[in-house]
């Protein structure tokens, strides 16, 4: 038996030699992406893991402490449990909601012809990129009678003060997941347009033939399943975005914010790693929100496999 299991590894070992020695070609070309991958990615998230289980504060040698991160920052950090409560608010609501944004927009921009399909295409992508986005953003939540939402609010008779929006807890979460939202079309957005363009129109003929009958069957049963290697980047790149929310409330509420209403788990890990120097805390805390994406990648990779089935 150990002689067959030694046989079939060896076997198995020649065979991915073999594979790489008829693809030498393709393994060249993408050597350096798969270098650049491996030291700016997977190294910085190994030493992160290793740096959580000590005490390191940039100056000195890292000192190992165990699992001290982690206990403190599970039963001794309150601000850590608002960040995390915030971050799921956050993900749950922005995640979801804006995957479907994209698909649903991208879907519609889809049946416009060429040059009006770039133009609305540009109007839905460039608040993502936009450097002035929060300066808009600022101006209407501005907390006096100079504010455009507050204005808007005093001429129409709905208040009869300025609200400062952005200093009164209740309100500050309501406005982050807006400004969210409306700077959640980017990548996967331009993904899910790409996608669409690549699914091959010969198969909606062949569906009409079959029994599809509408547009929404079409698109759960042909365009879909078509475009999963898009679907699963966009959701990649929707899930980091919900769980790395950090500018957008640093900007609107500040950093803290105020009863850490707008505190989230990378504000908290700005806060002990570029400010306090806590590294190997900061870490931990990188660690936790490194599983959660994990967690919820994988998630979403089961529930996309049912996807026109």
């Amino acid at each position: 038996m150990k002689r067959m299991s030694n046989r079939a590894g060896n076997n198995s070992e020649w065979t991915l030699i073999n594979r790489i020695k008829r693809s030498k070609a393709s393994y060249i070309m993408m050597a350096p992406y798969f270098i650049l991958f491996f030291f700016f990615t997977v190294l910085p998230v190994v030493i992160s893991i290793v740096l959580s289980f000590t005490n390191f504060n940039v100056l000195e040698p890292p000192e190992f402490t165990g699992w001290a991160n982690y206990i403190r920052l599970f039963l001794d950090d309150d601000i850590f449990k608002i960040a995390i409560k915030n971050t799921l608010v956050f993900a749950v609501i922005t995640g979801p909601i804006s995957y479907m944004m994209c698909l649903l927009f991208a879907w519609i921009i889809n049946e416009f012809s060429g040059k009006v399909r770039a133009f609305l295409t540009l109007i839905f992508y460039v608040p993502s990129i936009s450097g002035n986005a929060y300066v808009i953003w600022n101006l209407i939540l501005k907390g006096d009678r100079y504010g455009i939402l507050n204005g808007l609010l005093l001429d129409w008779g709905f208040i009869n003060t300025p609200i400062v929006w952005m200093k009164t807890e209740k309100y500050v979460m309501l406005f982050l997941i807006i400004v969210q939202l409306w700077l959640s079309l980017g990548t996967g957005f331009l993904t899910f347009i790409a996608g669409l363009q690549t699914v091959d129109k010969s198969l909606y003929e062949a569906a009409a033939v079959d029994g599809i009958k509408n547009r929404w069957q079409e698109l759960w049963y042909i365009t879909l399943p078509a475009m999963k290697p898009q679907l699963l980047f966009g959701a990649v790149m929707q899930i980091t975005q919900s769980f790395g929310i950090a500018d957008v409330s640093i900007q609107l509420a500040g950093n803290p914010s105020v009863n850490y209403a707008g505190t989230t788990i990378v504000t908290h890990l700005m806060d002990y790693g570029s400010i306090r120097y806590e590294m190997g805390y900061a870490s931990a805390i990188a660690t936790i929100l490194f599983l959660l994406m994990v967690g919820s990648n994988r998630l979403v990779q089961r529930i996309l496999r049912k996807v026109g089935n």
